[in-house]
């Protein structure tokens, strides 16, 4: 069972993190500009995700600095609790427990830059590609013979930013969601029309190199385009609180950061449709250039009561967390100034 469709949320949110350490800020960081924050080398992942994004390093600083990414920080401390076999937590169930086991560490590996090169994550990667592959060509978990959108779209997404693009089956799971585009030109998981939270498809068009689209996925992602703009990223019957609050990790949750990074990746973030989206994110930045982590998913345990299903499913679900709710985050810091610099912005020094 998924429960990402549940939006009732509860006090009390536990926040698991690999390393306590980390996200707390000393005084020194805490006088830092936001981009000499981002640059740290404590943190080499965000290092060069921002000099490669932000800064456009090139060359060999560039080439050092993805080198260091697994000596020290999160991904250190992810790689740290990988076992013999190349899993996370249990090695038969790749999905569960939610968010600690492999289909999590490496939806997470993905967004910090990790890739094929390493020949860990190479192994990792290819078990889960292989395991989640489904004969209609998407990917999906356990004994089911077809796949489901969340998976096929985090999947894909993720193998392609690891260095799979060419993969015979990554590329068979953008076909897949070419086919099963609903009729109003968003996803579901399961119901007849699209919704603002299928989102996972068009963040994995978003990363696809534009030279491997056929006409049909160009087509696709033109009508996900238009589902998400005219509905202004937001728009989807009564207001839903955790869409405008900030998360990372994000798993298969949506919110407006979410939503912008791919609507501004796949060039269509010059659309008035989108302003009141981006106003948003730009008034959530501090005063020091920084965005705070509002929440840690799954959000709905904040919401003031427990979901109906939560005794029976609770045991399946273990928040985690990288960074400190409340404090300044630096995966939220970079993703918000990526979005900005594609609009047009300058980065701050």
């Amino acid at each position: 069972m998924d429960l990402r469709g549940e939006h009732d949320t509860s006090t009390g949110m536990m926040t698991l993190q690999i390393n306590q350490l980390i996200g707390k800020r000393s005084p020194s960081s805490a006088m830092k500009s936001a981009m000499e924050w981002l640059t740290e080398e404590s943190q080499p992942a965000v290092r060069y995700l921002a000099m490669r994004d932000l800064l456009e390093t090139r060359g060999d600083d560039l080439r050092q600095a993805h080198r260091a990414i697994p000596s020290r920080g999160w991904v250190k401390d992810i790689l740290r609790s990988r076992l013999p076999g190349g899993y996370w937590v249990d090695g038969e169930n790749l999905y569960r427990p939610k968010y600690h086991s492999t289909n999590w560490m490496l939806l997470i590996l993905s967004d910090l830059g990790v890739t094929r090169e390493l020949p860990w994550l190479a192994e990792s990667a290819e078990m889960w590609r292989d395991r989640f592959a489904r004969p209609d060509g998407g990917f999906d978990t356990g004994d089911s013979k077809t796949s489901e959108l969340c998976l096929t779209g985090n999947t894909a997404r993720a193998l392609v930013k690891f260095g799979y693009a060419d993969d015979r089956l990554v590329r068979r799971a953008f076909e897949w969601l070419v086919r099963n585009q609903k009729p109003n030109g968003g996803w579901h998981c399961w119901g007849r029309n699209g919704v603002i939270d299928g989102w996972e498809g068009m963040s994995a068009f978003a990363v696809f190199p534009r030279q491997k689209w056929t006409r049909g996925m160009k087509a696709a992602v033109d009508r996900g385009c238009e589902f998400y703009l005219e509905r202004g990223l937001l728009r989807q019957g009564a207001r839903y609180d955790p869409w405008y609050r900030l998360h990372f990790p994000y798993h298969y949750y949506y919110d407006i950061l979410v939503g912008l990074e791919f609507i501004t990746e796949l060039g269509r973030g010059d659309d008035r449709r989108a302003e009141k989206a981006l106003a948003l994110l730009k008034k959530k930045r501090r005063r020091d250039g920084r965005w705070l982590m509002d929440a840690v998913h799954p959000d709905y345990l904040n919401a003031g009561k427990l979901p109906k299903w939560w005794p029976k499913y609770k045991d399946r679900l273990r928040p985690f967390s990288l960074e400190t709710v409340g404090e300044p985050s630096k995966m939220i810091t970079l993703r918000a100034l990526r979005v900005l610099k594609r609009m047009g912005e300058s980065v701050p020094a």
